[in-house]
């Protein structure tokens, strides 16, 4: 079920939270889901990390297996991001990867 645009999830575990018995609405304060979960943050701060591990190296900082998960983990999750932002890093990391693999 959802809510608005948030899953069920986040409101059970917002549910779970004190509630004050003067408040006039049993709803769940929109404001409470910020704080809980921000996808598109935590997407672009664990690109962001991945294409930092690869820009400090000088060859490949993984073995094959994360290689492959990189490779097909990082565009998905580009996907999250706004259109434009989402290409220049998809860009970015096979720069990268093309680089280190010269290596």
């Amino acid at each position: 079920m959802i809510y608005g645009d948030k899953p069920d999830f986040l409101l059970a575990r917002i549910g779970n939270m004190a509630h004050d018995s003067h408040d006039s609405t049993s709803e769940p304060c929109e404001a409470w889901l910020r704080p809980v979960i921000n996808p598109i943050s935590s997407v672009r701060a664990r690109l962001h990390k991945i294409l930092a591990e690869a820009r400090a190296a000088e060859k490949l900082p993984w073995g094959p297996a994360r290689v492959s998960l990189y490779r097909t983990i990082f565009p998905q999750m580009t996907n999250w991001l706004p259109e434009d932002e989402g290409a220049q890093l998809r860009f970015e990391f096979e720069a990268e990867m093309a680089r280190l693999k010269a290596a």
